[in-house]
């Protein structure tokens, strides 16, 4: 009766661990399927996003182009004043067809011509020749004299590139000065002493006179 009895207790706890552990044992697969498909997920979701960072590339030449500063002022201030002066100017040095070359007489009277028209404008401007109580055409000439007479003579020598900038650039700004100057000081002498300022200023300035003086 015994065995009779326990045979069927110990067939009943065979047959309750084999569900139990069957019902159990699928959770675990599952648990570690999970695992590894949630591991693998994160395998391919990080390989994704790698791929999908694009690596920088170089930068083309016209990007570069594009990239570059713009030019300095001083280039294109450069070009308009050269071209407003050859247009507008008498006459413009030369290097290969203008004969005034250093160490020919007519470099040399041009430039004489040109200092000597300066004096001449100052002691008209002052008053000093031909004196006068009221403005009259001699002094409004020695006012003028720099731009009219000194500044031609001298461009039309076979000058060098920066003396030419220079006179290229008085050009333009003598007259500016000659207009602007007489709605502040109604004098002669006082526009023509501040052309004459301007005119060494900028000799000083192209040709470094201050740098080398330092």
């Amino acid at each position: 009766m015994n065995a009779l009895i326990s045979a069927p207790l110990y067939s009943r706890g065979i047959s309750k661990l084999p569900s139990s552990v069957s019902h159990s044992s699928p959770r675990l697969c599952s648990r570690r399927l999970r695992i590894h498909a949630n591991v693998n997920e994160v395998d391919t979701q990080t390989t994704v996003e790698e791929s999908q960072i694009e690596e920088p590339q170089p930068e083309s030449k016209e990007m570069k182009k594009n990239s570059t500063a713009p030019p300095p002022v001083d280039k294109d201030l450069k070009k308009v004043v050269q071209k407003t002066a050859a247009t507008f100017a008498p006459r413009a040095s030369t290097a290969s067809k203008n004969p005034a070359v250093p160490g020919t007489a007519l470099y040399t009277v041009f430039e004489v011509q040109g200092y000597a028209s300066m004096l001449l404008g100052g002691a008209l401007s002052f008053n000093l020749i031909f004196p006068s109580n009221e403005p009259d055409i001699w002094r409004l000439m020695g006012m003028w004299s720099i731009w009219m007479f000194t500044i031609p003579s001298l461009r039309a020598r076979d000058c060098s590139k920066n003396e030419k900038e220079a006179l290229n650039y008085l050009f333009l700004l003598i007259p500016l000065l000659n207009v602007i100057i007489p709605f502040f000081w109604k004098s002669f002498a006082i526009v023509w002493s501040a052309d004459t300022i301007a005119f060494f200023a900028m000799y000083a300035w192209k040709f470094g006179w201050l740098q080398r003086t330092e």
